[in-house]
């Protein structure tokens, strides 16, 4: 007898093998490509095998698809129940950009769904999850399997209060070690599905992050009676098995999907366990998917190609790594819409990973939605000189030199997660970074319209309300220090602005300086 666990996480409404670029610069994933794998799997098991199928969280949210339908009479958003059925989900689970949209909207869309577990997001008001239910027990050929479902308690820090009102997020570890022992005596298997991943190496232990309880997987290994656990959120490929607990993390968009075997003698105990990914992108699409989708497929692609205006021809990004040392003008176009929208004079934002391009001189939706992925709105806090200073030395570690004398990225941005993200570049300050001197006194020479900035002054800074909650480790930041919050989401701010300024020229922006190193 053996037990299949398969799992997809963070699809993030990637349903089709299409990035929404033109042309596409990656198409080696999608829901359509796993459910074809998914199925396969399936068939090749015994019919007296359990196969569960999990699909780990961040599901509805990360797209310019799921920006579309989140536009739409929400009657419409049943499109992604519809799809978690076709593919034959037993579990789903919460991920944390599933509050994107707010609680209501996340109640509406999830709180009848049979197949969703949650044990430690509580309402406070009922004492219970506020949608889901903690555990599931499945039974098949007198086999009992029990699977736990999780969420990151670090929610609070990133999210808007708002759409988390009323809700209380347990620690992962002490609920997961409670349901344990409540299901250890009438099951033969434990599993844990948990949107959240590893803060520690797998095989050392040694923190390769701060250990803040964003990622507490490497903690639920070590609880006694835990025999397989499946994670996500960090969109790393993992599978390995640990105190003889297999575990995966089947990667970003459905690239993978995440398979542990449970092998079990007569006595439906484990004799051994297993844990693999099985890479999707050279999979056909499955029809029956693509036939459901290609209407939103089809409309979301219309809706993302209306111009907007222009912006020059100096707004594409060539060398992602430049554009984070020396500022870039497309970097300058999207803090210039954060003052503009915030009524500031300062503003901070992150180039958010590699893939994106920068701006054409004509600019569509799909640029803008392409190029500004996450669902922020705007918020206005107020910084001392000092906050600006610590949030800047903050900043300055993401470089460092390399033996050779060059400059690189810090591997801690790199390792176990890559986190570009978490590096900001500030407009409306001049500032210079010194290499030859430690992390932590490399920011010399802070000026705010041409005058030093006063450590104990106060300045308006414009920033997305994920940094503005201190997320990324900035303590500086934090939401009792906002002043004004613009809830618009920054994609639509930045087509507004290009609207309103159809002739956009920005030149190369020369306010950060950096020395220290072999140029």
């Amino acid at each position: 007898m053996r037990v299949t666990l398969l799992s997809t996480s963070d699809v993030h409404g990637y349903i089709r093998a299409d990035d929404f670029r033109r042309p596409n610069i990656n198409d080696a994933f999608g829901l359509a490509r796993a459910a074809t794998v998914i199925e396969q799997l399936q068939h090749s098991n015994a019919n007296e095998d359990m196969v569960l199928t999990i699909e780990n969280g961040d599901f509805i949210q990360g797209s310019p698809l799921t920006n579309y339908v989140a536009r739409q009479p929400f009657s419409e958003s049943a499109i992604y129940g519809d799809l978690a059925q076709k593919i034959g989900y037993d579990v789903r689970i919460l991920g944390n950009h599933e509050f994107n949209y707010g609680r209501d909207y996340l109640t509406d869309l999830l709180a009848n769904d049979p197949h969703l577990l949650n044990a430690n997001i509580i309402d406070n008001q009922t004492g219970e999850p506020f949608i889901g239910k903690p555990y599931e027990i499945f039974e098949q050929s007198g086999v009992r399997v029990g699977v736990i479902g999780l969420t990151t308690s670090y929610i609070p820090h990133w999210e808007t209060p708002e759409h988390i009102r009323n809700l209380t997020f347990l620690d992962p570890v002490a609920v997961a070690e409670k349901y344990i022992a409540y299901l250890r005596p009438n099951v033969d298997v434990i599993a844990v599905a948990y949107h959240g991943g590893f803060s520690e190496d797998l095989e050392t232990g040694e923190p390769l992050e701060p250990l803040t309880g964003e990622n507490q997987g490497y903690q639920l290994l070590q609880l006694e009676g835990l025999d397989a656990l499946i994670t996500g959120h960090q969109h790393r490929e993992i599978a390995d098995v640990v105190n003889q607990v297999p575990t995966t993390q089947p990667g970003y968009r459905a690239s993978h999907v995440g398979v542990i075997r449970l092998e079990l003698d007569n006595q439906n105990g484990i004799k051994m366990g297993s844990a693999e990914l099985v890479t999707t992108g050279l999979q056909l699409e499955q029809e029956e998917i693509v036939q459901m989708i290609e209407p939103w497929q089809k409309a979301t692609n219309e809706w993302l190609d209306q111009p907007v205006g222009h912006v020059g021809n100096n707004m594409h990004i060539d060398d992602h790594f430049e554009a984070r040392l020396h500022n870039h003008p497309f970097i300058e176009l999207v803090n210039r819409v954060q003052m503009d929208a915030g009524h500031t004079h300062i503003a901070n934002t992150a180039l958010f990973n590699d893939e994106v391009q920068g701006l054409p001189d004509l600019v569509t939706l799909r640029d803008i939605m392409t190029n500004y992925i996450y669902p922020n709105t705007l918020v206005v806090e107020q910084l001392t000189g000092a906050d600006i200073i610590a949030a800047l030395e903050l900043n300055a570690q993401y470089f460092s030199v390399q033996t050779d004398g060059q400059l690189g990225v810090n591997q801690d941005y790199l390792v176990p997660k890559v986190q570009h993200y978490n590096y900001d570049i500030w407009s409306g300050i001049d500032y210079t970074f010194d290499f030859s001197r430690p992390c932590g006194n490399r920011v010399q020479s802070v000026s705010y319209h041409g005058v030093p900035i006063v450590m104990d002054e106060v300045y308006e800074v414009a920033m997305n309300n994920y940094r503005a909650s201190g997320a990324g480790d900035f303590p500086m930041f934090s939401v009792d220090k906002i002043v004004r919050e613009i809830q618009r989401e920054t994609a639509d701010l930045i087509g507004d602005y290009i609207m309103a300024h159809p002739e956009i020229s920005i030149s190369q922006p020369t306010n950060i300086q950096s020395v220290g190193y072999t140029k």
